[in-house]
């Protein structure tokens, strides 16, 4: 196979899996032969090799095949690396080396050497994500992260629940990173990951390795921290870490489900890290944001299934019955249209409920506590961490013996359950509350509306 036709396979390449990727795992690769069907390459490590043929290798061949080449499998094979020097000048010279030799010397971390991260998704951008009042204070975070220069806050710790947008920012910083300065190295993974190559380092004896490298990027990014919290020794590689970073004057960006202060068994030490820099929280989405995603989404599906006929007020209702996460809502919409599609049939309001009975029904599910606490914290604009937390100001009080007056009449809960829930108090301390509600109802009017007004949003 010719030289031009794998550049030209390379170039298809970058526009499948995005510059980040094809940077990191396309670009390193060598083609040496097609022989008996199979396309072999050459990679720098052994790790590139496993990454590369669990993640991309199918599409490297449906790309080869679509070229004309006769391969019908590819494999990767360490067989050689550049030297430092072969790095430095650019010669394409460069003495061969065993995988053995590979483990006990690896080569110095340079600007070529590959990072270790996950695919970033080509659909999360700052493009595709719809900002509503709910997420506006992390979208802003983020881009302003995301347009580079001074590091002005150390890390930025998103958190929220799930399918609120925590890895589409995660994943759209990376790619205007990228944009902008493609010499940026930029690192993302998920805390699993992290600690499965910290365990995998301390296995083949390559801490030095594993320390150069994570510490030699310009922005590390690290999804669902909370689950490295009880890890002992992956903890403390992760604090010196950041530190390292930190003091480099290199930006930290964290996401996790809960605040820092929230997740059990995280070190006091890690959570003041993580704390001082800008601490942000993705609320639960309300009416109107998921209706703008809603609408987005249905635009690009028109440009998908031509010919479609939409009727009105279909949106509006998915919009207002499934209220459990984005994830849920965009994959309601797409059966929608697959299955309008499939069918041939008008997308009215009677498909829908047909077409999404199971998701519906999952949906008119009876109110829960934890519900009623997230309504109650958008209402009155406070944190949910803070609904639950120790703080007993009035302006986070008031609103939590809301929160635990509405759980009385509208679960099934015992006081005591309640009091869990609430971040373990007693049951006469929920007692207490209900009976201060109903107390206010009866001579401060403004809290009665705000009763009300909760009570028909959580029973609709």
């Amino acid at each position: 196979m010719k030289n031009d036709t794998w550049g030209r396979v390379k170039q298809q390449l970058l526009e499948t899996v995005g510059r980040n990727n094809y940077a990191n795992w396309i670009e390193p690769l060598q083609l040496q032969k097609v022989d008996n069907g199979i396309a072999q390459f050459s990679v720098p490590t052994s790790f590139m090799a496993n990454w590369v043929t669990r993640n991309f290798s199918d599409q490297i061949l449906s790309h080869l095949k679509a070229s004309g080449v006769p391969a019908s499998r590819v494999e990767f094979k360490v067989e050689a690396v550049r030297s430092a020097d072969t790095l430095s000048t650019g010669s394409d010279q460069a003495p061969a080396k065993t995988p053995a030799s590979l483990s006990a010397q690896a080569a110095p971390v340079t600007e070529e050497a590959e990072l270790p991260g996950a695919p970033l998704d080509a659909r999360f951008t700052f493009d595709n994500f719809v900002v509503g009042k709910p997420n506006e204070l992390a979208h802003a975070a983020a881009r302003r992260v995301a347009e580079g220069g001074p590091v002005t806050f150390n890390p930025l710790f998103l958190y929220g629940g799930v399918g609120l947008g925590k890895t589409h920012l995660m994943h759209a910083i990376a790619h205007e990173i990228q944009v902008r300065d493609p010499k940026t190295r930029v690192l993302y993974l998920s805390a699993e990951q992290f600690m499965y190559r910290f365990v995998q380092a301390l296995r083949d004896r390559q801490m030095m390795d594993f320390k150069q490298l994570f510490r030699s990027v310009d922005v590390l990014m690290v999804d669902d921290v909370q689950f490295i919290a009880g890890k002992d020794s992956t903890q403390e590689e992760f604090f010196h870490t950041f530190n390292a970073l930190v003091d480099q004057g290199k930006q930290i960006i964290i996401s996790a489900d809960r605040a820092p202060g929230e997740i059990k068994d995280l070190e006091d030490r890690i959570k003041s890290r993580l704390q001082c820099g800008l601490v942000v929280d993705l609320h639960p989405t309300d009416y109107e944001l998921r209706l703008g995603i809603l609408q987005t989404k249905a635009e690009n599906y028109r440009a998908q299934y031509k010919g479609l006929v939409f009727a009105d007020g279909v949106l509006e209702f998915l919009a207002h019955r499934i209220t459990t996460n984005v994830r849920v809502l965009e994959g309601a919409l797409m059966r929608l249209f697959a299955f309008a599609s499939l069918v041939g049939r008008e997308i009215t309001m009677e498909l829908a409920q047909e077409c999404l009975a199971d998701i519906l029904k999952a949906s008119d599910r009876k109110v829960t506590v934890e519900e009623i606490q997230r309504r109650v914290s958008e209402h009155y604009s406070i944190r949910l961490s803070d609904m639950i937390g120790p703080r007993r100001v009035r302006s986070i009080a008031r609103p939590r013996q809301v929160a635990m007056y509405l759980s009385k009449q509208l679960t099934s809960r015992s006081l005591p359950e309640i009091g869990r829930r609430f971040g373990g108090r007693d049951h006469t301390t929920v007692m207490h509350g209900v009976r201060r509600i109903e107390e206010l109802q009866t001579t401060d009017s403004q809290m009665f509306e705000d009763v009300e007004m909760l009570r028909r949003a959580l029973e609709a």
